[in-house]
């Protein structure tokens, strides 16, 4: 299972992005997706988090409310909608898929995914 991460950039504080997360290798519908960034000097966190069916969503509590996670089953791709950008949100980007077909809740820890992306960089200027 390969996953290619896309969609980083610099924006200006309050700005927006959108990251995509392309995967292929595997029945993507049958993975819970989630999202994890690393700042410099930091260990990596937990950000985002979506079910296989995409009927239910998790977030750190640092986003709630200004990112949105998505997937779209038909093209293998999760989407992560970044609104309301702050300097602290500055760091790698990664997305990481689980195979657990016995959980139905979205995954929030980084040693609950099998594989993950390259990451992507997102900076926010303040």
């Amino acid at each position: 299972v390969q996953l290619q991460a896309s969609g980083g950039g610099l924006v200006q504080a309050g700005g927006s992005l959108r990251l995509s997360c392309a995967v292929s290798g595997g029945t993507f519908s049958r993975y819970h997706m989630g999202w994890f960034r690393q700042a410099p000097g930091k260990e990596r966190e937990f950000v985002a988090a979506i079910s296989r069916s995409g009927g239910t969503t998790s977030y750190a509590d640092s986003v709630k409310g200004r990112f949105a996670i998505s997937r779209d089953n038909a093209k293998n791709t999760v989407y992560l909608q970044m609104n309301s950008l702050k300097p602290e949100d500055t760091a790698v980007y990664y997305c990481a898929a689980s195979y657990r077909p016995y959980i139905v809740v979205p995954l929030t820890e980084s040693n609950e995914y099998d594989y993950w992306g390259q990451g992507t960089q997102v900076t926010v200027s303040s």
